[in-house]
């Protein structure tokens, strides 16, 4: 899932990011109002995390012009505890939930989980795809019943393809959902990390679970 944090403090930027990103989530980061409206309309995001203090354009003003413009990824909004009349306004403006700072990373990762969840877009239920069992909530990825380990980078990589299994992923797509936008795609860090799982998954097994598809990308299914 991919994540866009509109925020101007850098450290509290680069706070939120980390936190998000340990969470296995894509995040990409926009100092200013005007980006990130232009980000929240280009690009197919899960959630927006938007500070309403922001220069250039209010981030009032950047869910207004969102949601007019037919945006409806959740948004929540991030305020100073004395600005009541500014986060009525972004409440009304079309934001989902308010996170008021300062604020504990914890809160926001469970605030952040709730509102995925209520748009169909968070982990939840038990993913199986042949004897791969992988549960969204612990982590936990075991195939025929053996635990396996992987990174963070690899785990989300693992998630994105169970969760499309049997689809086609072209390698643009696994960019836009694992990687940020600075992600190069004319590297081969996907097929690396391609190579990591099958290692990981598949070495040594009678089935071979991921599979390529010539000039197309990567799918998992359970027929190879």
């Amino acid at each position: 899932m991919r994540i866009l944090v509109v925020e101007d403090e850098p450290k509290v930027a680069s706070f939120i990011r980390r936190a998000l990103e340990e969470e296995s989530y894509a995040v990409d980061v926009c100092p200013d109002g005007a980006g990130g409206l232009d980000w929240a309309q280009t690009v197919n995001y899960d959630l927006i995390v938007l500070d309403l203090m922001l220069p250039g354009l209010p981030g009032v003003e950047v869910l207004k012009r969102a949601r007019a413009a037919g945006v409806k990824t959740p948004v929540m909004i991030l305020t100073a505890r004395s600005e009541v009349d500014q986060r009525v306004k972004g409440l009304d403006a079309g934001a989902d939930d308010y996170l008021t700072k300062p604020f504990a990373i914890e809160e926001l990762l469970a605030r952040a989980r709730a509102l995925l969840r209520r748009s169909g877009g968070a982990p939840s239920g038990i993913l199986q795809v042949d004897d791969v069992v992988l549960n969204p909530v612990t982590r936990e990825v075991t195939r025929a019943e053996q635990r396996l380990e992987f990174t963070t980078k690899e785990y989300a990589l693992l998630e994105y393809l169970m969760r499309n299994a049997g689809r086609v992923l072209t390698r643009s797509m696994i960019a836009e959902h694992v990687w940020d936008l600075d992600f190069d795609t004319f590297t081969n860090v996907i097929d690396v990390y391609i190579s990591y799982l099958r290692n990981k998954i598949d070495k040594g097994r009678e089935r071979n679970l991921i599979q390529t598809i010539r000039g197309s990308g990567y799918m998992m299914r359970s027929d190879g």
